[in-house]
């Protein structure tokens, strides 16, 4: 049977351009006449065997990725021109074939953009019910995939185990050389033939990284402190070594679009990064010996205090657990960006909303840990720690990011970390699930009334509340 021919001009052009080479320079390299370069990058001349040796020999180029037929762009391309919108525009489906195989990056621009229509279509058809009732809004809305991902994740445990198993040799040896961050960029180069820049902010001002998949170069805001340029390289690692484990943790997920999907892998990944900075036996024996002393374990990792304290609502695998912990992020005007927790986020008994928790004075002292223990209306007492937590670094005359993570625990699980003695030294707060769903009385810190009491409207008697309730 004759050999199948190759035509992949625009793929050859698109390496070539990535990397800044002319087509006399690309030639001279290949042994060809410019003229017949030419020719291959119009797709008027196949790729013969000798030539696809020598692209992948002289330009370190995979030679899978010249036979591909940019099937996952095609498939993608389909689906947003079967649209209602769209659906008359095309007789078939020979133009996507060309668009995805000759222009692949302007494919991804229209796939983008139709995400992002959809999306938008989505908030729209959720903000419509807002106002169905005057001063009410619905419990249930339309949710964006972000938000399908974030509710799984907070429901069930921070643990996957698949991750850690395959991750944890590969960090011991990281971790056994001088520089894991060092390690890190020769692993990505050894295995993948892959190099790490770390850019300047006028190169790339609006992004943490960008991998140039023809070049094979990851790019590296400046911006970034040291510990989160590791974790960005980890990351990488991350997505390449423990790809199969992160796509069988991904099936476990109840996750019910691609996009979802998509979101979900990034997470896992994450997860993954931190998982190979951080050894799973090695982190958990310093925190027990260090009681959990966050600044500790952050300086002896070269880790961000995030990332070690993300890292501690992680280790919960059977027989060698940590204190079950949970983590809530939230911004300056009291958003919550990031809930998770060992055994999942307690939602119901915590709730996380109320305005008295020390999460919200942290923005106060910046950099300063403080801890205390806070009591809800059940009776149940929790210890909180809660920190600010500093985004990239900003340029003169823009205002920095700068969020408050709080994490906490069963105040008698806490008494084995080292702020459990100071925080019990204290009386605890009364504070409550949300002001939604407080039923304390003569709260000073009330934003709502509660939801479970009609409000008090006798005109001769004010409370300290602001919303006073029978």
């Amino acid at each position: 049977m004759a050999e199948r021919k190759i035509f992949a001009g625009p793929k050859v052009r698109r390496i070539r351009n990535g990397l800044g080479v002319t087509q006399a320079a690309m030639a001279e390299a290949l042994d060809i006449s410019p003229s017949y370069l030419n020719l291959i990058e119009r797709n008027q001349r196949p790729l013969t065997v000798q030539l696809l040796l020598k692209l992948a020999a002289v330009y370190k180029v995979d030679l899978e990725e010249l036979r591909s037929e940019s099937s996952g762009s095609l498939n993608q391309l389909k689906e947003v021109f079967a649209d209602p919108l769209l659906s008359g525009e095309l007789p078939g489906d020979q133009e996507l074939v060309e668009v995805a195989e000759a222009a692949p990056n302007a494919a991804s621009g229209v796939i983008k953009l139709y995400q992002a229509y959809r999306e938008q279509a989505a908030r729209l058809s959720g903000l419509t019910r807002l106002t169905a009732t005057e001063g009410q809004v619905p419990l249930m809305g339309a949710r964006l995939p972000a938000d399908e991902v974030a509710d799984i994740l907070e429901r069930r445990s921070t643990y996957f185990p698949r991750i850690e198993e395959a991750a944890e040799p590969l960090a011991t040896r990281f971790a056994e050389t001088r520089s894991v961050a060092d390690a890190l960029k020769e692993w990505l180069r050894a295995e993948r033939g892959i190099s790490v820049r770390i850019l300047p902010v006028h190169v790339m001002p609006d992004l943490r990284r960008r991998f140039d998949r023809h070049s094979m170069r990851l790019f590296i805001s400046e911006r970034l402190s040291a510990a989160d340029q590791m974790h960005e390289m980890a990351m990488e690692v991350a997505s390449l070594a423990l790809r199969d484990e992160i796509a069988a943790e991904l099936e476990g997920l109840p996750l019910s679009s691609p996009e979802a999907r998509r979101v979900a892998r990034f997470e896992l990944a994450r997860y993954g990064a931190l998982a190979l900075v951080m050894p799973y036996g090695a982190f958990l024996a310093a925190a027990q010996s260090t009681r959990y002393d966050l600044d500790i374990l952050a300086s002896r990792f070269a880790v961000s205090y995030q990332q070690a304290a993300t890292r501690l609502i992680m280790l919960q695998r059977p027989g060698s657990s940590a204190i079950p912990l949970f983590l809530m992020e939230i911004d300056a005007a009291g958003h919550r960006l990031r809930r998770a927790g060992a055994q999942a986020f307690p939602q119901v008994r915590f709730g996380g909303g109320c305005p008295k928790l020390n999460v919200h004075a942290a923005f106060l002292q910046p950099g300063q840990i403080l801890a205390e223990r806070v009591e809800m209306p059940d009776g149940a007492i929790y210890l909180t720690i809660s920190r600010t937590l500093e985004g990239p670094s900003a340029p003169f005359g823009e205002r920095v990011r700068r969020t408050a993570l709080l994490l906490g625990c069963d105040a008698a699980a806490g008494a084995a970390m080292v702020y459990g003695a100071p925080a019990a030294a204290q009386p605890a707060v009364a504070a409550g699930p949300a002001c939604r769903l407080c039923e304390r009385r003569g709260c000073l810190c009330r934003a709502e009334p509660p939801v479970t009491r009609p409000l008090g409207l006798d005109e001769m008697v004010g409370g300290l509340s602001s919303f006073e309730f029978q």
